[in-house]
């Protein structure tokens, strides 16, 4: 059926169809410290990848933050480090088809030859079918290694699937490979590749290295079922950035007694450069700080607590700023030591590693968490990359506030590490619990007991 419509009928309709439209979402505001540290040095910062600018910046930033919310012995500690810079990075598979592929070079890639990498591309479904190559078998070849990681609540498959990007490239330079190609360590169906750090250890030659997205992983997969060979064409140009500037960020709460041994949270203040680096770390960095402060809202605790906003831990391996921070304050006493580097989702989980004399401190912990809904879980508690070095140097006391990772990997080390991922809820619940902790453990009275290292 035909109509006609006069002029005022359809600017009517069209008010109408705008009176229609709902009013486009405004992004999720937190508000409290914790947000405060998360918005401002993701938006006035952004990307601060070890060794540039950017991380100076956000070094500049940590230091006046802190002092503006009151910390104490803030200081500024500056190192040199083993870095990596991003260059230009491509890749087309060039046959049996034509396809375009999503790629991000691994820290410590070196570059391809000007002009690119032209080879045969060889596929392995997992790090054990490359291990099993013969030695040679792929001179003059690219290695595309494939791997099976899905999501986990406690993160668990990120140590075995990682390795096909931490091991993976020194095992196919010493099969022979010219480059390799992994999947992303990662559990989006985004068409995101992961970047993360790789190590060529000592007398292993570095080659090119990138990762491709998990959709892209799946098309190769998909024609290296078809049976027919495959070739790319690759360009990294990123490359090692040597005696790059980095440093750690370090800041008191003094406590009552400043003679007993003190409480060291740590996060980390350097990012990768695909995102803005929000739930990695720092949200980390906004949780242990504005937990730090709630601890100390009716007064101060009987310990003194640090925090210790890192450099480098991303790239660190040996020289980052685990290390710096036992260099320069190894002969400092510490009691304990936590870290939150896992994101911004809601604490599920506890684990302990500590002395059998201090287990009457552990029940009182338990015992805070428990109307939260965080309960022990087994296994003994590791601190993490940030205070490994001062852990292992005293033997510390550990607790690991365990948060849920189900859907961390969508987003570690990618472009999607933005704001927008953090609920400003699920933050408030991680300083809550941390806050907790920190109230039976930086009033401890008693000797918190040196762990007995393995053996003894």
């Amino acid at each position: 059926m035909q109509r006609s419509f006069t002029r005022a009928a359809l600017l009517a309709a069209s008010a109408a169809a705008l009176v229609a439209v709902p009013a486009l979402a405004t992004p999720t505001q937190g508000s409290g410290v914790a947000w405060d540290i998360v918005e401002g040095l993701t938006t006035e910062i952004g990307p601060r990848i070890a060794g540039s600018d950017a991380e100076g910046r956000a070094r500049a930033w940590a230091d006046a933050k802190l002092k503006a919310l009151g910390f104490q012995n803030v200081k500024v500690e500056p190192f040199t480090t083993l870095a990596w810079t991003r260059g230009e990075e491509k890749a087309v598979l060039t046959a049996p088809y034509s396809q375009p592929l999503a790629i991000a070079a691994l820290g410590m890639s070196v570059p391809t030859p000007a002009g690119g990498l032209k080879a045969e591309l060889v596929y392995f479904p997992t790090l054990d079918a490359l291990r099993a190559a013969p030695d040679g078998s792929l001179k003059g070849k690219i290695a595309f290694v494939d791997h099976a990681m899905r999501a986990a609540q406690d993160g668990s498959g990120y140590g075995p699937y990682g390795d096909v990007r931490r091991k993976g490239p020194a095992l196919a330079s010493q099969k022979g490979a010219s480059a390799i190609v992994i999947r992303s360590a990662g559990t989006d169906s985004h068409r995101n590749p992961h970047t993360g750090v790789t190590v060529f250890p000592k007398g292993v030659t570095a080659i090119p290295a990138g990762a491709v997205s998990n959709p892209d992983a799946d098309l190769i997969a998909r024609i290296a079922q078809r049976g027919q060979p495959m070739k790319i064409d690759l360009t990294l140009a990123g490359k090692p950035f040597p005696n790059a500037p980095s440093g750690n960020v370090i800041a008191d709460l003094p406590g009552r007694d400043p003679s007993l041994p003190k409480i060291v949270l740590a996060c980390h203040l350097d990012s990768w450069d695909l995102g803005t680096g929000a739930i990695d770390d720092a949200s980390g960095c906004a949780i242990v700080t504005a937990a730090a402060l709630a601890a100390q809202k009716d007064g101060q605790t009987l310990r003194t607590i640090r925090v210790l906003w890192a450099g480098n831990e991303e790239m660190g391996l040996s020289n980052g700023g685990n290390a710096a921070y036992v260099k320069m304050h190894g002969s400092e006493p510490h009691a304990l030591a936590m870290e939150s580097d896992f994101g911004a989702d809601k604490v599920w989980q506890v684990k302990f590693s500590a002395a059998p004399q201090n287990q009457a401190m552990v029940d009182k912990v338990k015992a805070a968490l428990w109307p939260m809904g965080i309960t022990p879980h087994a296994g003994a508690a590791d601190g993490g990359e940030d205070v490994s070095g001062i852990i292992q140097a005293q033997n510390l006391a550990v607790i690991d506030l365990g948060q849920d990772g189900t859907h961390y990997f969508d987003l570690h080390h990618t472009p999607d590490d933005t704001l927008d991922k953090v609920d400003p809820a699920a933050l408030q619940q991680n300083v809550d619990a941390w806050t907790a902790v920190l109230k039976v453990v930086a009033n401890e009275a008693g000797e918190i007991a040196r762990v007995p290292a393995q053996g003894e």
